[in-house]
């Protein structure tokens, strides 16, 4: 954690009222075309203006960048600080470039708070390109900033635009060839039939009702993932109501993720519940039944024209699926079963994609000791899906460092298969929310549409940093599931309430949050 000290304040507060700049000073025509000290680690503990670099403040706030003991790889940082309001750049201009796609990477921290605070890469001769500091006091967080250079230059830009007290560090940037973006900007909307059914509206921003995936897919959502239950009470989230919703999603233009629970209730870690219709069958005969209720649903999505993109074998199947028979507890059993939905899906079309899913984002340890039983079992999977909800899973540090390795240790892609976030603690159905204190929320992350946006782009720049491009994206879970009576989450009770309309994309009064610009994420 940064702690500012107040003697090197004092003493860089001279040399920077000697120094404030009114203007951008002139660019020098012998500008490197390489990255300069980007560790920092030139002129060690004090230094203002870094070797490489230029500070610029229109308020003369110069001092409120500098250099300081503790870097990420080396012995020093860059750091943005200051003991009254600020706004501060601390930037570097490339020459003689050659045109292309680049990649700026940079390890950075920062104790939130801020009006801004991000890296950019500029006069690129294209538009500007940011990627904003996500809020982490203690670990360091890799992020990456793409952009396409069409005019020989490029300015690396860090900027804060700053309250008293609010800090960033910066280390270790480099900037190479290459690219980086998600592909998925998806959401769970597989609560939205029953609430339309029960009388449920959207609205688009400016209040127009209309049809909610429609509004999603023009805020730039790309991929809708719905459950599939075996045989609910409710008769929701059965095969039939995903047909009827995959049409839906593919005429808007989306890719489809079909998430198979196995259950006829919600599966998670804890609790994998065997659907009724299956009780009582031995193992083999539950390796068919998988084999087949995949085949089943996945086929008839095809003969409809609607074909699955991607599917879940199992949902939250931490402890595994199917149990006892297919637990964690009997390794080669719940490879047999994993093995059979991987089976069917490839039966129906070679090339959707399968995906493998746990919850607790952040664990480590846990996920190694999973994916490598699983491995070790012959477990066949194409791509590895996380839930990851800031409140329960770990800090944003403990999530990247184990989707990271799960990409590198199981040479898979890696999404983000659950996360959602809060815009507001009170309830509209007078049920208790599952998140309604100040205290559970993540540090630096309001319950507010604007809290909630930045959760959402932050976790997605985390997504888009995991290296050799395995990141592929986002999915918001239960963005539709707005307060309606009769839609609560038990389909044996209709007198169940919602305790996530707070987190849904759309607010009490039914309208689409701001939130939904985290939709065109990069």
């Amino acid at each position: 954690m940064f702690h500012p000290r107040r003697t090197l304040r004092a003493l860089l507060l001279p040399l920077a009222a000697g120094l404030a700049l009114t203007a951008l000073p002139a660019r020098s025509a012998s500008a490197a075309s390489t990255l300069t000290n980007g560790g920092f680690e030139s002129g060690g503990t004090g230094t203002a203006t870094p070797a490489g670099w230029s500070t610029y403040s229109a308020a003369g706030q110069n001092s409120a960048s500098f250099t300081e003991a503790g870097g990420h790889g080396g012995g020093y940082r860059l750091t943005h600080w200051a003991s009254s309001a600020y706004k501060v750049e601390t930037y570097q201009y490339l020459s003689g470039l050659t045109n292309g796609r680049y990649k700026l990477t940079a390890w950075v921290r920062s104790g939130g708070g801020q009006n801004a605070a991000y890296l950019a890469l500029k006069n690129c001769g294209g538009a500007e390109q940011r990627t904003d500091l996500p809020v982490s006091a203690s670990g360091w967080l890799r992020i990456v900033v793409p952009v396409d250079v069409t005019a020989n230059q490029c300015t690396i830009s860090i900027n804060s635009d700053a309250n008293a007290g609010n800090w960033i560090n910066v280390d270790d940037l480099t900037f190479t060839p290459g690219t980086s973006g998600t592909s998925i900007h998806g959401a769970d909307i597989s609560s939205l039939p029953k609430s339309e059914a029960k009388g449920g509206l959207y609205r688009t921003a400016s209040g127009t009702t209309g049809d909610a995936v429609t509004i999603l897919k023009n805020a730039g959502m790309n991929y809708a993932r719905l459950k599939v239950w075996v045989d609910p009470a409710d008769g929701y989230n059965n095969k039939a109501r995903v047909l009827a919703m995959a049409k839906r999603v593919k005429a808007a233009g989306m890719k489809l993720l079909v998430d198979f629970h196995y259950s006829d209730f919600w599966a998670d870690p804890g609790r994998q519940d065997k659907p009724a219709a299956w009780a009582g069958h031995s193992y083999s005969r539950l390796r068919t039944d998988v084999y087949n209720h995949t085949y089943d649903v996945l086929s008839a999505l095809k003969a409809q024209g609607t074909t699955a993109d991607m599917v879940q074998v199992g949902n939250e199947i931490n402890g595994g699926m199917l149990w006892n028979e297919g637990s964690t507890g009997n390794w080669s059993q719940l490879a047999g079963l994993l093995n059979s939905g991987y089976d069917a899906v490839k039966a129906v079309h070679s090339s959707t994609a399968v995906a493998l899913h746990l919850a607790k984002g952040g664990d480590l340890s846990g996920t190694r000791w999973w994916f490598d039983s699983a491995v070790a079992n012959g477990v066949r999977f194409d791509a590895i899906g996380l839930s990851y909800y800031g409140y329960w899973h770990g800090s944003l540090y403990d999530f990247q460092t184990t989707l990271d390795d799960a990409a590198s240790r199981y040479g898979k892609p890696v999404f983000v298969a659950e996360t959602a976030y809060p815009f507001r603690l009170d309830s509209e159905d007078g049920h208790e929310e599952i998140i309604d204190t100040t205290g559970e929320l993540v540090a630096g992350y309001p319950a507010t549409a604007a809290g909630q946006r930045r959760w959402m782009n932050d976790v997605a720049s985390i997504v888009e940093a995991v290296p050799n491009g395995r990141g592929l994206g986002v999915f918001y879970w239960e963005a539709t599931w707005t307060a309606v009576s009769g839609n609560g989450w038990d389909p044996t009770d209709a007198s169940s309430g919602n305790g996530w309309e707070n987190q849904a994309l759309f607010g009490y009064d039914d309208r689409a949050l701001s939130s939904m610009a985290w939709f065109r994420h990069r």
